[in-house]
């Protein structure tokens, strides 16, 4: 039987394919909060067919999403298209971790399902550092209960913040040059944006370790791998936690088939 499991972010919506339990594949797609209901089923029909998935071998979809807009329409696509009741990481659903903060109905679904999936796969304490629009850290005790965390600024946002008021300054790829100081514009960017950010997230999390001492840091979002080459605050990067996280609250919520 066949999972999906839908990771719908601001920017991008990341979906992973389950196969008893195991990730088979996955997809990152550009997030279009205007889409119709129609234009969604048929995306994801068409995904099925691309992946071999007959509806038959349908199990369920669940879906993490941080774009409230979306949700009505991709919820009736997925009903309407794939056949199947589709189960939202919303609040009041079973994680099995205690939620250690003042508003738990505000905690995204993406950080829910890394902190679940973390815990999950490296014990706690850990840390997940989310290199999403946002970069967030998400902090679990040793006894897996979820403490609060971070909220900043994306490197692309920020990058974008850049270019788009300094006139002078051009678009650059978000990669580290060979050397810090920079001998040309592009250059002296690249290494304000990729080094300075870096610094960020180290200063960052040492603030988070010196309150959590002896946590692991796990790295995780689209920019991860860029970033982690830079530092050696990751003990591990796992760029499908988001997915993996939706997997445990499939299991542990599971709906009857519609």
């Amino acid at each position: 039987m066949v999972l999906l499991a839908m990771d719908v972010g601001n920017t991008n919506t990341t979906i992973g394919v389950f196969r008893e339990g195991e990730l088979t594949s996955s997809f990152r797609l550009t997030t279009a909060a205007n889409r119709t209901v129609d234009e969604l089923g048929l995306w994801l029909r068409q995904l099925l067919a691309w992946a071999h998935i007959s509806l038959d071998d349908l199990e369920g979809v669940i879906v993490g999403s941080v774009v409230p807009p979306l949700d009505p329409a991709l919820s009736q696509a997925i009903a309407r298209y794939l056949h199947v009741k589709p189960l939202f990481v919303e609040p009041g659903i079973k994680s099995g971790m205690p939620l250690r903060v003042e508003t738990p109905r505000e905690l995204g679904a993406d950080r829910l399902c890394n902190a679940v999936a973390a815990y999950a796969e490296y014990g706690g304490p850990v840390i997940v550092v989310d290199f999403g629009t946002a970069t967030t850290w998400d902090v679990v005790s040793e006894k897996g209960e979820f403490l609060g965390g971070i909220i900043a600024p994306g490197l692309e946002i920020s990058a974008e913040a850049l270019f788009s008021r300094a006139a002078k300054l051009p678009r650059v790829e978000l990669e580290a040059p060979d050397h810090v100081i920079g001998k040309a514009t592009v250059d002296s960017m690249q290494a304000g944006l990729v080094f300075g950010y870096v610094a960020l997230v180290e200063g960052l999390t040492q603030r988070v370790l010196a309150e959590v001492p002896g946590a692991r840091v796990v790295g995780t979002g689209g920019l991860a791998p860029v970033l982690a080459k830079h530092t050696h605050i990751f003990a591990a990067v796992d760029g499908h936690l988001t997915l993996k996280g939706l997997r445990i609250l499939w299991e542990k919520n599971r709906p009857n088939r519609k």
